[in-house]
């Protein structure tokens, strides 16, 4: 692990005025190899820890829409070690301005080729969904573990609108994003521009709980496929009584209002002044 992959001053001040931050590349084409494998025996259904997902849409065999694999680091070990990677999670307390992070969940994605709007996915805030969070420092690290662009239907995100605040707009599955866009400028008053967040294999978007994001169709001939990972800081705690509290990580829990998110199903990625566990991936 080097320095050399860690965001600079310049990186992090992009990030607070943007919302969002590109990293360079993270892991070698062997590892890649690896993760794309892993990744298709859980698309497929085959989970090689024997235990399943938290959840899953669609079931497994139905690759025909976007592929969503909640919880996906429990049912295989090469996955696990990917979401659990305490670069990432440096990488994540750096951005955010925090001294330890904890996994949130995971979701492994799957877009299919030349899929249409049955790809899309809506223009939404992360935050929406997880109004349950005390503190507004949750930051997601979406993976590329093949070439993303905008044919195949990278993320895209609204530089600068997560000084917006939380508008409502949750709409992962909602395909008709064009449509979104004219209600979100008018809700805002403020004009509605994307940049795609353009990766090579193995480099990783971050971005904050409030921007802003989403994907059109993939129009390429291959697959999208990734692996988000929504991280909390330490210290996050349960806020009750939000819209939020149907969330799956809190089945987990169980929490009494203002519980924080520790133990074994939020594990700590990263934690100041600690040192690292199980570092095993080198990029090259």
């Amino acid at each position: 692990m080097t320095l050399q992959n860690l965001p600079t001053a310049e990186d992090i001040a992009f990030y607070n005025k943007n919302g969002y931050w590109l990293s360079p590349k993270l892991f070698s084409d062997k590892e890649l190899e690896q993760f794309r494998e892993h990744h298709a025996r859980v698309v497929a259904g085959e989970y090689e820890t024997k235990r399943p997902p938290l959840s899953r849409d669609p079931e497994p065999g139905d690759t025909s829409k976007l592929v969503q694999v909640n919880n996906a680091y429990w049912t295989d070990a090469t996955i696990a070690k990917l979401t659990l990677h305490p670069l990432i999670g440096q990488i994540a307390a750096r951005l955010s301005g925090v001294r330890g992070i904890r996994l949130w969940h995971d979701q492994l994605l799957y877009k299919p080729p030349q899929s249409g709007k049955a790809g899309n996915i809506g223009w939404h805030q992360d935050l929406g969904y997880w109004k349950c969070l005390d503190k507004s420092k949750a930051i997601t690290a979406w993976v590329a573990l093949e070439d993303v662009d905008e044919e195949n239907g990278c993320m895209e995100v609204v530089p600068g609108s997560h000084l917006w605040g939380p508008l409502g707009e949750d709409h992962f599955y909602h395909q008709d994003v064009e449509e979104q866009i004219k209600r979100i400028e008018e809700k805002t008053g403020q004009r509605f521009s994307t940049a795609p967040c353009v990766l090579k294999a193995g480099c990783v978007s971050f971005h904050h709980c409030v921007t802003i994001h989403g994907s059109r169709a993939n129009l390429s001939r291959r697959p999208r496929i990734s692996l988000a990972i929504h991280l909390i800081a330490d210290g996050t705690r349960y806020k009750a009584g939000t819209t939020s509290d149907d969330h799956t990580s809190n089945t987990l829990l169980h929490p009494a209002d203002g519980e924080p998110y520790a133990g074994p199903y939020f594990p700590v990625l990263f934690r100041e002044g600690e040192p690292f566990a199980n570092i095993w991936i080198t990029a090259t």
